[in-house]
This record gives structure tokens, sequence and C-alpha cells, in this order.
């Protein structure tokens, strides 16, 4: 997992850095805010450890930027009042640490962020301007919300979950009617028709693709 410092402090690139990497991370630092943003653009990033006093960019406007990429932040601070930290959270931080801290604590923070992270990541399925959420059964496009039917969620859900993949006909049968279902496959192509009017009248830059003799596929429009 990869994993951004973003401080200005050499001293603290390095004193993170060492612990990281003895976990198994791979860190990649940032001396501003600006130069962060370019780290994201180059990485993908699990998660980022962002300092709020820093200069060009502060660590408060860094992490709302982080926030809209959905990159977790743990933030560091040596301010201790109630108002920094409140203003760390509402900036969109996952957790807060006052310097100087141990970095042993840190690392229990970085994984209680990650874990938190990734059980999100199994419940929210992103695709386009499309956001799936499998534990209230909505689907969001912009502004608009989607409720749709049982059956039809579960197809959608499971082609963007993994998107560009081709699903053949009882691959989905079998997944969302389940083995001993005694339809017939007319089921099936009824209820993809329905999902691609229903996503073309909230205009997701999301498609099913038909594949010819096999199945069917969930790919972003550009």
């Amino acid at each position: 997992m990869r994993i951004l410092v973003a401080d200005d402090d050499p001293f603290i690139h390095k004193l993170i850095g060492i612990h990281l990497k003895k976990e198994g991370f791979e860190p990649v630092f940032a001396s501003n805010g600006l130069e962060a943003l370019e780290v994201v653009t180059e990485h993908e990033l699990d998660l980022a450890i962002v300092d709020v006093m820093m200069p060009k960019m502060d660590g408060i406007a860094l992490t709302e930027r982080l926030a809209t990429e959905g990159i977790p932040v743990l933030m560091l601070t040596a301010k201790m009042s109630l108002e920094d930290k409140e203003k760390g959270f509402l900036a969109g931080a996952d957790d807060y640490m006052v310097k100087p801290f141990e970095p042993k604590e840190l690392l229990f923070r970085v994984r209680a962020i990650l874990r938190r992270s990734e059980k999100l990541e199994r419940n929210h399925i992103r695709l386009g301007n499309m956001l799936i959420n499998r534990q209230t059964f909505e689907v969001r496009v912009g502004e608009q919300v989607l409720l749709l039917p049982l059956k039809e969620f579960e197809l959608l859900s499971i082609m963007c979950s993994k998107a560009d993949m081709v699903f053949s006909r009882d691959q989905l049968m079998e997944q969302v009617w389940g083995y001993d279902y005694d339809g017939d496959d007319f089921t099936l192509t009824t209820h993809i028709k329905r999902l691609r009017s229903r996503l073309e009248e909230v205009h997701a830059n999301v498609k099913i693709l038909t594949v010819r003799g096999i199945g069917y596929k969930v790919e972003e429009i550009q």
C-alpha cells in the first residue's frame, strides 16, 4: 500500500518513512501542498499523512482536495486546540495527531484508517459519475438517487464491481437468480433493457454493452 507523507520537515519524512517501510508500506513524499497534488496525479494512494502547516498550500486546503479524491487523511499538527481539530475534521480528515507523536501510535492509527477504508470500499462501488451503495441499495448519479428493484440493483452492482469484465448470461443468471431458477433467460434480457433505460434517463456516463454470443459488460463512457 502506498502512503503519501506531506510535510515540510525532512526529519518527519525520514522518521515516518523508516517506520512505514518496516511495516511493508510504500511511502512517497511531498514538502508542500502543491507537490502533494502532483504526487496524487502520478500515483494511486491508499492514505495520506498531512501536516497542517505547509508552504504554498496548507494541510487544510490539501485535505479538502484529497477528500474529493476519496483518499483517507491522517492529519499532523503542532496545534492542540479543539478549534484546530474541528477545522481538520471538517476539511475531511479521518484522524488527527498532535506533534510530537510516537511512531508506534501513528502506525496504529494508519492501520485503523485503512481498515475502515477497506470496509467502505467493499460497500461502495464508484464508476464514472455513478456511486453504488451496497448497504442502502442506492444508486447515485450526480445529485440524483435511483432506487432500483432488487434484481436490477444486484445485476448492476455485480457488473460494476468488475468493470470491463465480460459476464456470461449464465454467470449473471446464477449470481442473481440462483442455480435452481426455473425461468428462461428472457428475464435477464428484460432486466438489462430496463437498467439501460434507467441509466440513460439520469445521464449516467456508464453503459451496459452486449458482447455478442457471450453476455454483458459495463464500461465508463468518456
